[in-house]
């Protein structure tokens, strides 16, 4: 006789669905009628937990009573589809209760039979169907799992291909044009109208809106220039850029304040360069634009000093 087995992923969610069925069947046990009847002692084997002893007194009860032949179907259906049940095979309970229905149609046992077998055969579909998606899954997971090498490789020839890319777009001269988004938290390089990289950047630790004064921790919005270097930087190779503009300075006149200054793009401060592309995820400097490490040793290959720097809020 076939057995289904009941897959460990879906123990839960089967023993849900059919303790709701029994709960009002078994309250106080396996029997569904309190006797002291030769029943009794199958039943006590069911409440220690002995499934096994259970099912087999009840074979021999059946054989020795052949009119109550109805019940012991009823008793060895529920105790073979019980959840707690470690050795429970559906199957063989639905056939339980479908011989009690087709053989003893006028048993008070036959209507929570049908019941039982409605329920039993839900469970049995759905575990089929689970059984079936996460044998999908599990093919999909050996599948990716094949696939990961060549995953790898492609990301490296990707990589590989931009850095090509970057390299003949820079060869005959140096970018003419940086642009900073600072919603969008990045720093493109442009060369002759065409982008030819883009880096996400951190912005100064209050970053809405342009740099008013001195001290308030806004980058700057509005059209500057590389005008300095300073490869010795407390922050990795900085790039000095033009602010304040004569915008920026009548912006500051009216305020009455000072307009500030020392805006750069930089990479990450000395001694923190362990941080990498992580820094990104913050807004950290003091009105800054600040790329990692490695891309502003890139950056500053390729954009001479006078290069365009276009910040938009």
């Amino acid at each position: 006789m076939a057995v289904f087995q009941q897959p460990a992923r879906t123990g839960r969610h089967l023993s849900r669905l059919f303790c709701g069925a029994l709960t009002l069947l078994l309250l106080n046990g396996c029997s569904y009628f309190r006797d002291t009847s030769p029943f009794t002692e199958a039943n006590d084997l069911f409440s220690k937990g002995n499934y096994s002893a259970s099912l087999e007194k009840y074979e021999q009860i059946g054989e020795k009573l052949p009119a109550a032949r109805d019940r012991v179907l009823f008793e060895k259906g529920v105790i073979l589809a019980y959840p707690k049940n470690g050795q429970k095979d559906y199957q063989q309970a639905l056939d339980c209760f479908q011989q009690l229905v087709r053989d003893y149609p006028e048993s008070p046992y036959r209507q929570n039979s049908e019941a039982l077998i409605f329920t039993i055969s839900n469970v049995v579909l759905k575990d089929a169907t689970i059984a079936t998606q996460q044998a999908q899954i599990d093919t999909l997971h050996r599948e990716l799992a094949g696939r990961e090498g060549e995953i790898a490789a492609l990301q490296e020839n990707i990589k590989a291909l931009k850095q090509k890319v970057f390299a003949v777009a820079t060869r005959s001269g140096a970018v003419d044009r940086i642009l900073i988004e600072k919603n969008e938290r990045r720093l493109t390089l442009l060369a002759k109208g065409e982008a030819v990289k883009t880096y996400r950047i951190a912005l100064g630790g209050n970053p809405v809106g342009p740099k008013e004064r001195q001290g308030d921790n806004k980058t700057p919005e509005g059209i500057y220039t590389i005008d300095a270097r300073n490869k010795d930087s407390g922050y990795h190779l900085s790039l000095h850029i033009s602010y304040p503009n004569e915008k920026d300075r009548k912006r500051a006149r009216e305020l009455g304040v000072s307009p500030g200054g020392d805006v750069m793009i930089h990479g990450i401060k000395n001694g923190f360069s362990w941080v990498g592309n992580a820094h990104a995820e913050v807004d950290w400097t003091k009105g800054c634009i600040a790329v990692s490490n490695e891309e502003i040793e890139e950056i500053a290959r390729v954009a001479s000093s006078g290069t365009i720097v276009e910040i938009r809020p």
